[in-house]
């Protein structure tokens, strides 16, 4: 079972240490994630390569996130969020104090690692939280603030530039700063208890699969975008700075974008919202392309507005999973969601990235081809008496 947060503590105190948090941490990843894509297109690695450098995160989330309700049970939320917020700070230091290529493959999973742990917590941390009624809007507030600095991120390359160690520098002090929060929050923070049963993270794909595979989803299309739109951008010509921007893009249509539609998931089917949001980012893929080839503009408004559709994927899958959950089992199904998105993160990226190297429209078209898939199983699901 779960031990509430403390009774003497106002509930919107745990939602704004846990998002308050989050969203500083999303500034700094990233704004790491940008760099690293940049740095490595600069020394001239291929788009594979530069994929599989944030497959390696994907690869410790997968190892990692089915343990992390046990260590939250012997260590504590709020011990366990903190030692993962500082190692997260550490690896950046490893990364700014060397270039070599599988140096920063083994320090990305140590990054990857400690990040599942921080995002599985605070997901758990919100959820436990959150009223179940307002469980939408709460993770639409959440998904926003996370936007937010994901938004940030790539546009602090623009003051910081992409060559020195500044951006390196800003990034490990955003870490320490979204510690203080969690540190802050005292007796805020939900607790586990000991002798709570253990809940298998795999049965939720099989008993909810309209809502994990969303995960899986995101976590190809998201990490695809951040690590591969940049070499997008390069090899349009574009700037460094400016194709780093185009993440900013992107992450801007989801602050945008996650309120009024997590409000709107509270009020509807989910399964019926989720199918809608795949349909949208299918066509919203293949248009990409044509946008691009007519105005950069064009092609900037359809990112945007394409980027905050596709980026509620997440936040309404993460609601629906969680609809009927509550103590131990609530812990496994945010620890499922960030296992299935990590598969994505694992997988999405080193397959798009051939499509860029086969052509330069390919990581769009390849993204539209997952969307398709997402919805023939979604269609299925659909209209079926069941949390899924």
């Amino acid at each position: 079972m779960t031990r509430p947060p403390d009774p003497d503590r106002n509930p919107g105190a745990a939602l704004t240490a846990a998002i308050g948090a989050v969203s500083i941490v999303g500034i700094g990843l990233s704004l790491t994630v940008a760099l690293l894509s940049v740095r490595l297109e600069q020394e001239g690695y291929s788009a594979r390569a530069i994929g599989l450098n944030p497959a390696a995160g994907g690869l410790a989330t997968l190892a990692g996130a089915p343990l992390v309700p046990m260590l939250a049970r012997k260590v504590g939320v709020q011990r366990l969020l903190l030692a993962s917020i500082l190692i997260s700070a550490a690896s950046l230091i490893g990364f700014a104090a060397t270039s070599d290529y599988w140096a920063w493959l083994v320090l990305r999973i140590v990054f990857g690692a400690a990040l599942t742990v921080l995002f599985v917590l605070s997901e758990f941390w919100i959820n436990a939280a959150a009223h179940p009624q307002r469980r939408g809007i709460v993770m639409g507030l959440y998904t926003t603030s996370l936007a937010l600095g994901f938004a940030a991120g790539p546009l602090l390359l623009t003051l910081t530039g992409t060559r020195s160690l500044a951006p390196f520098a800003a990034a490990f002090a955003l870490f320490v700063l979204a510690a203080v929060p969690v540190a802050l929050a005292g007796g805020a923070a939900p607790q586990l208890s000991p002798d709570a049963a253990h809940v298998p993270v795999l049965r939720f794909l099989a008993g909810a699969p309209v809502a994990t595979l969303a995960a899986l989803l995101y976590g190809a299309v998201e990490t695809a975008v951040m690590g591969l739109l940049p070499v997008y951008g390069l090899r349009g010509d574009l700037s460094a700075e400016q194709a780093a921007g185009l993440v900013s893009l992107f992450a801007m249509g989801n602050v945008a974008f996650q309120l009024p539609i997590g409000l709107l998931s509270d009020r509807m089917d989910r399964r019926r919202l989720l199918f809608g949001i795949g349909l949208f980012s299918l066509l919203g893929a293949l248009a990409l392309p044509f946008a691009a080839r007519l105005d950069f503009r064009l092609f900037c408004a359809v990112l945007f507005i394409w980027g905050g559709v596709t980026g509620s994927l997440y936040a309404v899958g993460l609601a629906h999973l969680c609809a009927r959950c509550q103590g131990a089992e609530l812990a496994s199904a945010n620890a499922a969601y960030i296992m299935l998105y990590s598969v994505g993160m694992l997988a999405g990226p080193p397959i798009l990235g051939i499509g860029l190297d086969l052509t330069p429209q390919g990581l769009f078209f390849g993204i539209a081809l997952l969307f398709a898939l997402y919805l023939g199983i979604a269609l299925a699901r659909i209209g079926r008496p069941s949390l899924t």
